[in-house]
């Protein structure tokens, strides 16, 4: 598989990642939504190590996989603070005891799956531009 075959296919998981994040917040699923925004994130990233030659990519923090994209394609859109924030929904919104009482869904909003989708929305958008060039 080429390298541009294996990006393709993480990057349109990622796709069906933020697909999922966009319909689980019309149903109201805030956390879940949040954690699929994330994960479209982590996804779109790892696709453009994969790209550039990467055969594996260990971590799932958006903002450690943004810093190595920074690195090997410094013209890459400065979305740092759109991985910090979607980073801070890898864990939570999945686990009961990640808050101190209640579950996830008590805490998650409407305006944090919309941002959460938005921050997703710009990094696939940038990844996308960069694959397509």
């Amino acid at each position: 598989m080429s390298n541009l075959e294996e990006a393709m296919r993480w990057l349109k998981q990622g796709e069906r990642d933020l697909s999922a994040a966009m319909i689980l917040m019309d149903k109201e699923i805030y956390e879940s939504a949040c954690f699929h925004a994330q994960q479209a994130s982590e996804k779109a990233l790892k696709s453009l190590l994969f790209f550039k030659g990467y055969r594996t990519v260990v971590t799932h923090s958006t903002r450690e996989l943004f810093r190595e994209v920074k690195k090997i394609i410094p013209e890459f859109r400065d979305l740092g603070r759109a991985s910090i924030e979607l980073d801070k929904h890898y864990i939570p919104p999945r686990y009961p005891d990640a808050f101190p009482s209640g579950s996830p869904f008590e805490y998650y909003t409407r305006e944090d799956a919309d941002k959460c989708i938005k921050y997703a929305e710009s990094i696939l958008a940038e990844v996308r531009n960069y694959l397509t060039k």
